[in-house]
């Protein structure tokens, strides 16, 4: 007969995945992914390297969940600030203002999420990360595109446009930012990209006065 676990072991099990993937999640933004080898993880738990076993098969099996979980709050952190926001211009700035803040404010595990050399598997789901924020963008301008609000174009194509441009902007920021140049500070590049945005879409701002 098999082993079946009883509720109370089941639980401890899930308690101690839970405290894995929360120590990670803080190693990953103190050191990235070349910090978060299973040892460091386990460490970082307080429960021995053999038992990250018993949870991931490996490191990059830990990397995609690690990966998923910061990338599945970063979403939802969007979709709250779209949600307060009543017109498509004002939602699709707030993708951008949301995303950008929050990873400036993160730099390291920003740089992680977006550009750190990592397992293929983090690539793999780095392009998925990428394609949901583009579909948040596409279904604002969308929207605009219906209440004419903005001149045509392809949704789809502009909003990857748009986040790739975005991820592009926040790589140097991400890295370093020379306190010499005011004008890539982190303090200027949030308005500068949403700037850059509504531009893109068709749209004067108020720069353009």
């Amino acid at each position: 007969m098999a082993y079946r676990r009883t509720p109370a072991v089941q639980a401890r099990l899930d308690a101690q995945r839970e405290a894995v993937l929360q120590a990670a999640v803080g190693l990953l933004a103190e050191r990235g992914y070349g910090g978060c080898s299973m040892a460091a993880v386990a460490d970082r738990a307080g429960i021995a390297t053999g038992s990250m076993y018993r949870h991931f098969a490996s490191k990059a099996d830990l990397s995609v969940e690690l990966f998923r979980r910061v990338v599945t709050r970063e979403v939802a952190a969007v979709h709250e600030a779209v949600a307060r926001h009543d017109t498509p211009r004002e939602r699709v700035a707030a993708v951008v203002e949301t995303f950008a803040a929050r990873a400036l404010r993160a730099p390291r595990l920003a740089h992680a999420l977006l550009v750190e050399p990592a397992d293929t598997v983090v690539d793999a789901e780095r392009l998925v990360f990428r394609r949901t924020f583009r579909d948040v963008l596409a279904a604002e301008i969308a929207a605009a595109l219906a209440a004419g609000q903005l001149p045509p174009q392809d949704p789809q194509l502009t909003a990857a446009a748009i986040v790739g441009a975005t991820a592009e902007a926040l790589t140097g920021p991400l890295a370093a930012v020379p306190p010499s140049d005011p004008g890539t500070t982190p303090g200027a590049v949030v308005p500068a990209l949403v700037s850059f945005t509504l531009r893109a879409l068709g749209e004067r701002d108020a720069s353009d006065a």
